[in-house]
């Protein structure tokens, strides 16, 4: 490897009354994959938007050097100019404009104010061949899903001469396929000279394409680790994030499993907008007291669908099939009707869907059941708060009260106030979307564990999630879908990720061969 492209030497930065990074280095090889890792809160973000200039110099104390020169950027423009482009987890693009558009965005080929829009097309249409991309560049970017905008992203980063290429969770939102193509071109740009940071909790993917790997831990650079040809053991990264040996990352149970709690059958779903579509199609499942049963598939499957409108319709047009707790059919046509049957669903988006962010973690708590902090429709504001601080201490939510704004939490400590809220309507069913995207290995294993005591308790859960080891880890029974129908069942000695990829990638069975 070449000399440094970047060094970041006893970087501090203090917010009033925290300390959020002390003393932190950090050193970037020319034409490396550099991977950042920590928990959420180690200061990993923070250290990248001092880097790019969100921060500027002046705020923080110690020096940045980028290929041997001194810089005080005071904006992201100045650090663009210099070739340092990050790429948020939460993607900067217009979805009503075009690719082109977005990529050349306060970036156009202009003469005299006038934009050349053949040079612009052409010069898109190049970009986007260099990710992989096919699309017209004339296409809006709300026609495109998730995984082709963050390649739009990487040839916006590339349209300005990008040198050092910083990632904060860039598969975070992409499903195996989407994800396998973005590693390899991370790869693809290394061999072209171009350094990468990438900041993941996905452990498996940073051991593939990585370099090195600097671990931080509590706004502290712990130590640096080089990752040979063979790669990096993940409980080694994983010792250094979490300051301690994870042994067990999914918890030693042994599940008491009674009778069915929800069953679904036949349950079929029209898209919202598209009605000849359908995209839930004839599913039947069940789960019952004290087990954890998963649902696994691809993007697009129809895991999400399938969940959302169960819980109240709240996705698409329900067409056929019934809802049955305890052998008997009941109505969820909307989420009160859900709610009071005793379901509940913790989406996959807590930001925009499970949580009012600008409120605090004492309201969001008591959302699905104002009834019990209330009198005579009044809520009492004291038992609320004594609710939300009950919640605080049993899962351990990282907050100075419960009156913090729930917004400026960590992803995970937000998963667990979500969890919280449902958890005090005390349903006998919860469906549980995506429940770690996200969030670090060690909130991952405290959820892990929370989901486990529910189970104990003797409620149901179904748990949705794109990661088979979580599923395997988790789960007594996995179901599979594809093309919005079941694929199969595996229960948990017969599930391996080889027989779930299997039937996740098979052709979907028309619902009266399903298993």
């Amino acid at each position: 490897m070449a000399g440094p492209v970047l060094a970041m030497r006893s970087i501090t930065k203090t917010f009033p009354g925290v300390k959020a990074l002390s003393d932190v280095n950090l050193t970037v090889a020319a034409g490396e994959v550099h991977a950042i890792c920590g928990e959420n809160g180690a200061g990993k973000s923070t250290l990248m938007k001092v880097l790019s200039g969100v921060y500027p110099h002046g705020s923080y104390e110690g020096e940045i050097l980028f290929q041997g020169e001194p810089c005080h950027f005071r904006s992201i423009r100045q650090s663009e100019q210099r070739g340092i482009v990050i790429i948020h987890q939460e993607l900067a693009l217009v979805p009503y404009l075009s690719i082109a558009e977005n990529i050349f965005l306060g970036n156009e080929h202009a003469k005299r104010g006038i934009i050349s829009w053949h040079r612009t097309l052409s010069h898109a249409a190049e970009l986007l061949k260099r990710v992989g991309l096919s699309e017209n560049p004339q296409t809006r970017i709300a026609d495109i899903g998730v995984g082709k905008q963050q390649l739009v992203e990487i040839a916006k980063a590339l349209a300005k001469e990008v040198k050092l290429l910083i990632l904060d969770e860039p598969t975070a939102a992409l499903n195996d396929e989407d994800s396998r193509k973005l590693l390899d071109l991370i790869l693809e740009l290394k061999a072209q000279g171009i350094s990468c940071i990438i900041i993941s909790h996905k452990l498996n993917e940073i051991a593939k394409v990585a370099d090195s790997v600097t671990i931080l831990r509590d706004g502290r650079t712990i130590e640096t680790l080089a990752v040979g040809p063979e790669g990096i053991a993940e409980d080694r990264i994983i010792r250094g994030m979490v300051g301690r040996d994870l042994e067990h990352r999914y918890p030693e149970r042994t599940p008491e499993i009674g009778e069915v709690a929800l069953a679904v059958e036949d349950w079929t779903v029209q898209h919202p907008i598209h009605h000849q579509r359908k995209v839930v199609d004839g599913v039947s499942v069940n789960v019952r007291h004290g087990e954890i049963v998963g649902i696994a598939g691809l993007m697009g499957a129809g895991r999400t669908e399938l969940a959302m409108s169960v819980f109240g319709r709240s996705y698409g047009r329900h067409t056929g099939g019934r809802v049955l707790m305890h052998g008997k059919e009941v109505s969820t046509r909307t989420v009160p009707e859900a709610i009071g049957h005793g379901l509940a669903y913790v989406t996959e988006d807590r930001k925009h869907l499970g949580l009012n962010l600008l409120d605090d973690i004492s309201r969001n708590i008591s959302l699905s059941a104002l009834k019990k902090v209330s009198r005579r429709g009044v809520v009492d504001e004291h038992e609320e708060h004594r609710v939300a601080e009950r919640y605080r201490k049993s899962l351990n939510i990282k907050a100075p009260s419960v009156f913090a704004e729930t917004g400026k939490l960590s992803g995970g400590n937000q998963q667990k106030v979500v969890l919280s809220k449902w958890i005090f309507a005390e349903p006998e069913v919860l469906i549980l979307d995506e429940p770690t995207r996200g969030i670090d290995v060690g909130a991952k294993a405290e959820i892990y564990q929370v989901i486990a005591d529910l189970a104990a308790q003797g409620r149901a859960v179904l748990v949705i999630s794109s990661e088979l080891p979580e599923l395997l880890g988790l789960c007594d029974r996995i179901y599979t879908m594809a093309e919005g129908r079941l694929t199969g069942e595996l229960g948990r000695a017969d599930a391996t990720q080889e027989s779930l990829m299997r039937l996740l990638t098979t052709s979907a069975a028309t619902p009266n061969e399903q298993v």
